[in-house]
Order: C-alpha cells, then structure tokens, then sequence
C-alpha cells in the first residue's frame, strides 16, 4: 500500500523484490503496527520524507534472505523492525550510544519504505529479535509505541505519580509498565472521551478524567503523547515543583505562551527522538516480565487507508494491525 503524495489515499501497487544488498534483510512481513506516526507522514505533518513511500514502522516479520556483511540473523527468524531504520554510524551521536539523534537517519516508512506491504527490506543493525511468547499482531504495537512510552518513561525519572495525556497505544502500554514498576498513573484523555478513561481505569490507572481537569494531586510527571501544544502548560499546572513534563511525539502543534510561574520552580520539559538500540533490547526484554498484553485490531492490508480513518478520528482502543 503507497503513499504516492501528502494527503492522498494509499494505494494498492505490485511490485518485485530484489536480493537484499550489504547490510540489509529481505523480509517476509507478518503484521505491521497503524502508529499516529504514520498519520503525521500521510497528513504532510512531517516534511523531507521520500514520496512515493510505503508506510508503516511496527514490523513484524520472518527473514526470508540475508545479505552480504551481517550477522546474527538467519532464514526463518522473526524480527521486528521500527521507526529508526538506518544510521551513519560514524558521527559523533552514533559513536556515544544516541544514534537516535544522528543528522543523517533514515526512517523506516518515511525515507525507506516500510510494513504496509507483504514484504520489506531492513538494515539488520535496526531488527530486534521479539518475545516469543507474543503473537505477531500483539508484537507489532511495541515496536513504535512501545519503545517511544518507554523512552518517554525512562525520561519521566523516578517520577511516582506520572500523568499521561492521550490515552492511545503508546499510553496503554506505557500504563502497563508503570504500573508493574509501582507506580501511580494519572490518564487525561480527550474533553468527555468515557470509553478512553473506562479503558484507562481497566487498565489500572488510579484516575482518568478530560485533559482540561487538574488531577486530584500534583504529578511527579507528566507524558504527552497527544499532538497538542496546548497541553504542555496544562502539565505544568499539573506536575510539582521539580517535575518533567515530557513531549513524546514527533509532531506537536505549537505550544501556546505561557506565564513563566508554570515553569518556575525547576519544572523541565523534555522532548524524546525516537529510539536507540539500547532502548529496543531493554524494551523488549522487559515486555514479558511486565506482562504487557497490547489491545489490538487485526485489519486486512487493503484496509490500510480505513485504518488510517479509524485513528485520525480516535475510534481505535489500542492499536491497529495490519495483517497481509
């Protein structure tokens, strides 16, 4: 399914595999995650992606053929390829350890085609062997929803009372976690959006109310996964003196003025950029001790664009999977 321009509908297309080139695995896609990432990019929210591209970067699939130059992989093991596809490994970000901050990076779905397709290629060094015990179509949110909760909640600290604002896949896996760690968790979700805070309550959340509200007590910190500038001041109000309030998402509307006395008393805001390999090795052996268990919608392939509908108009508890 390709995305041929900004804003229009994906489109079916055929195509022929070739050998997969150095480095590089030709992959038989299983499952591929619908991730509010792939929204921004079809919407033209992002700008300087490839076009036309095949969307999507929460890949589950089975290795059918392996490259000149890598290692570790072999016909017939299941991977999982996210949003992060390919780094320059020589500068100074890639050689400390933050090749999520790379200035060349090629993203998976946006600069390189990804998993709405019913085969993929992908630089070996960005696959990840996956939990066993999970299903392809239970795997594949945790590969962008998953390990960008998780590096929100890494920058979260120790924070105990922890807010999350915009209660979609991210969230509820992130909840998850949370709350196995021990912490309080605090759900803001759209103005009068019950079924998301019944979902957040099901979860475990000590209160889910509208992203308007102030929660019963100040927060430790708060994660925004909404793309909503206004909420940056709303978590401020929301989280105590030293808190972080921090903006997981890739693509946020401006952040409005606001009065310094929010940001007084060393509160920080903190953005996240996508993911290390670091961050998907620790993620994903830490998903089965947390008992994570995603909420998911299997979606046929040539779905793909109802999909897209369902999640642009926040009708999706979970996530979306596509299933060739």
């Amino acid at each position: 399914m390709v995305l041929p321009g900004v804003g229009q509908p994906l489109r079916h297309e055929v195509r022929v595999m070739g050998e997969p080139g150095r480095g590089d695995l030709l992959l038989a896609v299983r499952a591929c995650g619908v991730c509010r990432t792939d929204l921004h990019v079809v919407d033209g929210d992002l700008h300087d992606g490839a076009m036309p591209v095949v969307p999507g970067h929460e890949i589950v699939a089975e290795v059918l053929a392996v490259g000149p130059q890598v290692e570790g992989f072999a016909a017939g093991d299941r991977v999982g390829v996210p949003w992060l596809g390919w780094t320059c490994g020589q500068c100074g970000y890639c050689r400390s350890g933050r090749e999520n901050l790379c200035p060349e990076a090629r993203f998976t779905g946006y600069h390189r085609d990804g998993g709405y397709a019913t085969h993929a290629m992908a630089d070996a060094r960005y696959c990840f062997k996956l939990p066993e015990a999970m299903s392809d179509v239970h795997a594949a949110p945790l590969l962008c929803a998953g390990l960008i909760g998780y590096r929100s909640l890494l920058k979260a600290g120790e924070a105990r009372r922890l807010g999350i604002y915009g209660f979609g896949a991210a969230a509820h896996i992130l909840a998850q976690v949370a709350l196995w760690q021990g912490r309080e968790v605090f759900a803001f979700t759209r103005p009068g959006d019950d079924r998301a805070q019944a979902f957040a309550r099901r979860l475990g959340a000590a209160w889910a109310g509208d992203s308007d509200q102030s929660p019963p007590e100040l927060l430790d910190a708060a994660i925004i996964f909404a793309p909503v500038g206004a909420l940056v001041p709303a978590a401020l109000a929301a989280v105590a003196p030293g808190g972080t309030v921090v903006c997981g998402g890739i693509h946020m509307s401006d952040i409005p003025a606001f009065e310094y006395r929010l940001l007084w008393g060393e509160r920080t805001v903190h953005s996240v950029a996508n993911l290390t390999r670091a961050d998907a090795q620790a993620f994903l052996a830490l998903a089965p001790r947390a008992r994570v268990h995603t909420e998911v919608l299997p979606m046929a392939l040539d779905d793909a664009n109802e999909a897209l509908r369902r999640l642009r108009e926040g009708e999706l508890e979970g996530a979306a999977v596509l299933v060739p």
